[in-house]
């Protein structure tokens, strides 16, 4: 006999191996539905990673449950999770029945279902079915029953509770390790866009598939930074002279004015050359307040010249 279960109700199984059938009815947008299986310990939770049974480890290290694998069935598809109750550790106390969605809300399911049935009688009918509803639309991961221990038996319970947040939210709630890429502060950056990333062993894919494969994006090359030997000068305004460039001498500043009332100084001769002979200046102009001196004479002295007249002091001497 079939029972046809409802929300929050339970079954008790005789059955030693019991298989744990995911159906639904496939078509366009309609996302494909993974099963999957948590072994909890008698706190609740996962003893460790390898007491979560999925597409990426399909068979518990037990060996007591394991995944079949997706089959279609006259029109629709379904995937399985069957175990052998009787080896069942005495430290596992529940054992999850999940469905997961590939990054897509259990909204567009249609049809979704899960059947017990004997392993042991391949022809039998299924001992149990529920047709799970989700409650908002937007879960994207499943909780459709639970194995769990019941004196020394087992029973099936009926829950249909739904995680919005995926596969790697409800395994998280109970205890699966999910590796997650940290932030990098800005100046590392630059370093980190040219590493890949990090392989990442438990799920942490997208929000309804996990992955155990490392992705990597082709980073494109990063343009050099241009090369500066030495700063350059900035724009002057018009009538303003230019400034040097940075490790080149100064031009010389233009002559200045003279003070006023002395006599503009001679220019220094050539590096290398001596320097050319005092010349009379026509009109030079002495200091202020004073007469220029007479011009030296060139050629035979004037016969008409005469000391001046001399001081006592050089008389008789």
């Amino acid at each position: 006999m079939t029972h046809a279960m409802l929300k929050g109700s339970n079954v008790p199984l005789e059955a030693t191996t019991v298989r744990a059938v995911l159906r639904w009815s496939p078509g366009q947008g309609v996302p494909d539905v993974d099963a999957s299986a948590l072994l909890l310990g008698l706190d609740g939770r996962v003893r460790s990673d390898e007491d979560f049974v999925f597409y990426n480890q399909p068979r518990h290290p037990g060996g007591q449950v394991w995944r079949l694998g997706k089959k279609r069935v006259a029109e629709n598809l379904t995937d399985t999770i069957q175990t052998d109750l009787a080896g069942v550790e005495s430290g596992v106390g529940r054992i999850l029945l999940v469905a997961s969605a590939d990054g897509v809300t259990f909204d567009r399911v249609r049809d979704l279902r899960i059947l017990l049935y004997d392993a042991q009688d391949a022809d039998g009918e299924a001992l149990a079915y529920f047709d799970i509803k989700p409650e908002t639309g937007q879960e994207t991961a499943l909780i459709c029953g639970e194995l769990y221990r019941r004196g020394d038996g087992w029973k099936f319970r009926a829950l249909g509770e739904g995680y919005s947040n995926g596969l790697e939210g409800l395994a998280t709630d109970f205890g699966i390790s999910v590796e997650e890429a940290e932030a990098l502060p800005e100046s590392e950056a630059d370093g980190a866009a040219q590493q890949p990333p990090a392989t990442t062993q438990t799920p942490g894919g997208s929000p309804g598939r996990p992955s155990s494969e490392a992705l990597t994006q082709p980073q494109a090359p990063l343009a050099p930074a241009p090369e500066v030997s030495r700063p350059l000068p900035p724009e002057q305004p018009a009538g303003v002279p230019a400034q040097p460039a940075y490790g080149y001498p100064p031009q010389q500043p233009p002559a200045t004015q003279p003070a006023y009332g002395y006599p503009h100084p001679a220019g220094g001769p050539a590096y290398g050359y001596p320097p050319a002979p005092a010349t009379a200046a026509a009109g030079a102009v002495s200091g202020y307040g004073f007469p220029p001196p007479p011009p030296v004479p060139s050629g035979a002295p004037d016969p008409d010249f005469r000391l001046p007249p001399q001081g006592p002091q050089f008389i008789g001497r």
